[in-house]
């Protein structure tokens, strides 16, 4: 029997909107330098909050992706999607036009999209106590597919528009959902990726659940991954998509490659709600899935962007997971956790990682893990503390976790990976 080789995924274009930086440039400077997006809240009022710091996307506009009066009558997350995706399709150089309809496709992953829709109506009907007072178009806005059907309307996609949503891991499951459908044949290009914003309500919902950091001093340093001092997260927002393209149709038209994506494990461990499993079973598994998958050995990655979300739970168990997948190899790969510079994106967590990851195989330099001075109990490994680290970097890993024990892995390759 005949094997047929399996269909390869490449990444040819990439956009970003982000706390630090709305462009490739000026995002993937402030990874590596490690310059946080923070700063304190400026969409709401926190004064009698206990946080009152976040990652807040800064001097964007819309008009320059959306034009005309339809463009803010979207919610953020669809606005920052659609711009991350058009920035990754026009990165890319392809011409969509000319593009068989079915063989492109488009999918998102995001944990509140409509949210702020879906408040707007609520409101408006309770205070108002007529049905007449809903919008029709908050109705519309509301449902979390928005931002995948936008994208696919502004830039004419007429093959499949998916939405995922599996908390905090939507955005690496989208992209390896993207992954499949080229190496199952089903499409030649895929626009990947995941959006969030900011509501209050969120924000207000993490404060109660004592899930953010309540360290003061300057937003930049209150989230410490690893840190002993560390008792959680910073919340962003923003978008990243990436062009998967498969191979021969990109090395065809002469694309620039930044890197391959090579594999995708995901796993759920019904274990708790919020908390990790102590033994992280779901990280671990979510790992050996994609090394299975992608026909690797832990010897052949040299990088890991960690979940590193720096609350008490995450960051020994997930140290404990990777000494469990890696054995001994755990003591050599370099492990760094960027969202003390991003700010947790929840389902655009994963999207905007594997644009660092992607990044760090393209100029072969691992970025940073800021504000660890003191690893914790537990903490034992090489979280690259400090600064930057320049490195012929064969293979990258890139951990999500999401509440409900949802956890994703995804696994990329510098291309070509022979050099």
């Amino acid at each position: 029997m005949i094997e047929i080789p399996q269909r390869r995924a490449v990444i040819t274009g990439m956009g970003v909107v982000a706390p630090n930086g709305n462009d490739l440039a000026s995002f993937w400077s402030s990874v590596r330098s490690g310059r946080s997006g923070a700063a304190r809240v400026t969409r709401f009022n926190v004064e009698d909050l206990p946080v009152k710091v976040a990652a807040e996307v800064k001097d964007f506009n819309i008009d320059s992706y959306l034009k005309g009066s339809r463009a803010g009558r979207y919610d953020l997350t669809v606005q920052y999607g659609v711009a991350a995706a058009a920035s990754a399709v026009r990165d890319s150089g392809l011409d969509l036009p000319s593009l068989d309809p079915d063989r492109i496709g488009v999918v998102e992953g995001t944990t509140i999209s409509g949210a702020e829709s879906i408040i707007k109506a609520h409101t408006d009907f309770i205070e108002k106590s007529t049905y007449r007072a809903l919008h029709p178009y908050n109705v519309v806005a509301g449902y979390c597919g928005e931002g995948s059907s936008t994208i696919a309307l502004h830039l004419g996609l007429q093959g499949m528009a998916v939405t995922y949503c599996s908390g905090c891991a939507s955005g690496n499951d989208a992209i390896g959902y993207g992954l499949q459908m080229i190496q199952q044949d089903e499409v030649d290009v895929m626009i990947a990726g995941g959006a969030e914003e900011i509501v209050e309500m969120l924000h207000v919902g993490f404060c109660r659940l004592k899930a953010m950091s309540e360290i003061e001093g300057p937003p930049g340093s209150v989230m410490r991954p690893f840190d002993r001092s560390r008792d959680g997260f910073l919340l962003g927002e923003g978008a990243g998509y990436v062009v998967l393209e498969e191979l021969s149709h990109a090395l065809s038209r002469g694309a620039k490659i930044y890197a391959e994506v090579v594999g995708h494990g995901r796993s759920n461990e019904s274990f708790h709600a919020t908390d990790p499993h102590p033994e992280g079973v779901g990280f671990v598994r979510a790992m050996e899935k994609a090394l299975r998958k992608s026909r690797m050995h832990p010897s052949e990655i040299d990088y890991i962007n960690a979940h590193g979300s720096a609350t008490p739970l995450n960051d020994p168990i997930e140290t404990l997971a990777i000494k469990k997948v890696f054995g001994a190899e755990a003591r050599r790969v370099s492990i760094s956790a960027t969202k003390p510079v991003t700010g947790h994106l929840m389902g655009a967590s994963g999207a905007i990682e594997t644009l660092i990851c992607a990044l760090a195989l393209y100029h072969q330099e691992m970025p940073p893990t800021i504000n660890l001075e003191n690893p914790g109990e537990g903490c034992d490994l090489d979280y690259l503390a400090g600064s930057a680290r320049p490195y012929p970097i064969r293979s990258a890993m890139n951990l999500n976790a999401g509440f409900g024990g949802r956890y994703a892995c995804l696994l990329l390759k510098r291309y070509p990976g022979e050099t």
